[in-house]
């Protein structure tokens, strides 16, 4: 399984599509064996859910997404975790443990990124 983190470095970022960067992780049988930084691409309307799941990736773990994003994954069937903070292994690790479930941290207003830090 393939699991991504939108994060700031190796910290889970607030908005999904205002990320730094995705921590990817590649896990089997409940194990990380892999993980990668792969730098955000840049910021579309549906561009990033798209690249995201041509990559592989089964699951997505962010603080908050836009609506939109989260129709995208959910069409291309990538689950998403919304809510999540802190370190995005410690998180990855939690998921795989059935410890980190989705708050629905839903950004309605995705266009105005710094309105979306509250996701605590």
């Amino acid at each position: 399984m393939k699991i991504a983190v939108s994060c700031n470095g190796n910290q889970i970022w607030a908005h999904f599509g205002h990320c730094e960067n995705f921590m990817i992780y590649e896990t089997e049988n409940g194990v990380i064996t892999s993980e990668e930084s792969v730098p955000n691409p840049g910021h579309r309307p549906g561009f990033l859910p798209n690249f995201l799941a041509d990559m592989g990736v089964n699951t997505i773990i962010s603080g908050g997404m836009g609506g939109g994003a989260v129709d995208i994954f959910n069409e291309r069937n990538v689950e998403v975790i919304l809510g999540a903070q802190g370190d995005a292994k410690a998180a990855v690790e939690a998921y795989l443990r059935g410890e980190l479930e989705s708050t629905g941290s839903i950004c309605h207003e995705h266009e105005h990124a710094d309105e979306c830090g509250g996701h605590e």
